[in-house]
């Protein structure tokens, strides 16, 4: 079946509504561009190879922050604690200063920040973007990484179906909304 006859069988909502089932990690993306700190939310976030070492970060064409991020080619990921939501929130934003109140320090390798408090932070350097639709896949090549003590036995920060999951202790089973009985659909 060709795409065309594909993407006749949904629409974009039915498309966001069942790929948002997926439970992810939320990661804050920064970099120094100009001299400046800047970064965004992102729960699209991934390890791609261990040999050599990969992540890749989907970003938005239209964010003016991720082409930041690319002309400054370096990035760091921290990777955000249940408790972390509203700081998420406030990267989440466009316009005002992102980093006003919060605590960071520059990564040893490339100087990218590192939010404090994260679960882990992955150092980067831009290694190639490509093009994906409505987004650019910017893939990284690790230089440095680390589970700072704090993020040791902290539970993740986890967004499903447009929100937050947790905090919830270690162990615990996630909290979730009114499960329904999968659905079987056709494709």
């Amino acid at each position: 079946m060709n795409s065309t006859a594909a993407a006749l069988r949904f629409d974009r909502s039915r498309f966001r509504d069942v790929l948002g089932r997926f439970c992810t990690g939320v990661t804050i993306i920064s970099a120094v561009h100009e001299g400046e700190p800047v970064g965004f939310a992102c729960q699209s976030f991934a390890s791609l190879s261990l040999d050599p070492p990969l992540v890749s970060v989907a970003v938005a064409e239209t964010s003016a922050t991720g082409h930041r991020i690319e002309r400054a080619g370096a990035f760091c990921a921290t990777v955000l604690r249940a408790d972390q939501a509203e700081l998420c929130r406030r990267f989440g934003r466009s316009g005002a200063d992102k980093f006003a109140g919060v605590a960071w320090s520059p990564a040893e390798v490339t100087g990218s920040p590192r939010i404090g408090g994260g679960l882990a932070w992955v150092d980067c350097r831009v290694e190639g973007v490509v093009p994906a639709g409505d987004h650019r896949i910017v893939v990284g090549r690790v230089v440095d990484l680390d589970v700072p003590e704090e993020g040791e036995d902290a539970a993740p920060l986890l967004y499903y179906r447009g929100s937050f999951l947790g905090p919830a202790p270690l162990g615990a089973p996630a909290p979730v909304r009114g499960v329904a009985p999968a659905r079987r659909r056709e494709v």
